[in-house]
């Protein structure tokens, strides 16, 4: 019916299928007969592969950033009410710096800055309401 070599533990043998009835498979291994039970076929996972593709490397290098580009949104985490405002404009702040208190979901949540720099302006007040994403201060 259909030949095959297999290889195993470094001995080579060839491998002729002669007949498949049921469970039974007559064999013939080296020239030698064999009689063998199947017990269960196994089946391939149906499941693809999955692989990622490599990022592209750039072909240029960056630009640097214009003064624009170097302005900083702190923006609201999630939907809420301003609480407490804890800086002004013009003053400094540190990475990680609380910039306000904000309530949302009956819970009170530090806003911190993303980035050291000099407060550009405060786009929210006191008891005012902000959707989830809203600019909250400009870091300049």
């Amino acid at each position: 019916m259909k030949d095959y070599k297999f290889t195993i533990n470094g001995n080579t043998y060839n491998v002729s299928l002669k007949s498949l009835e049921d469970n039974v498979a007559e064999l013939e291994v080296n020239g030698t007969q064999y009689s063998v039970e199947l017990h269960k076929e196994v089946k391939a996972s149906k499941t693809p592969k999955l692989v990622r593709a490599k990022t592209p490397k750039p072909t240029s290098a960056p630009n640097p950033l214009s003064k624009k580009a170097s302005l900083s949104q702190v923006k609201a985490p999630l939907p809420g009410n301003i609480l407490e405002i804890m800086v002004k404009e013009g003053d400094e702040v540190k990475k990680e710096q609380v910039l306000m208190v904000m309530e949302a979901m009956k819970m009170e949540n530090k806003v911190l800055a993303e980035l050291s720099g000099k407060v550009k302006s405060i786009k929210v007040t006191v008891g005012e309401s902000v959707l989830q994403g809203q600019v909250l201060i400009e870091i300049e």
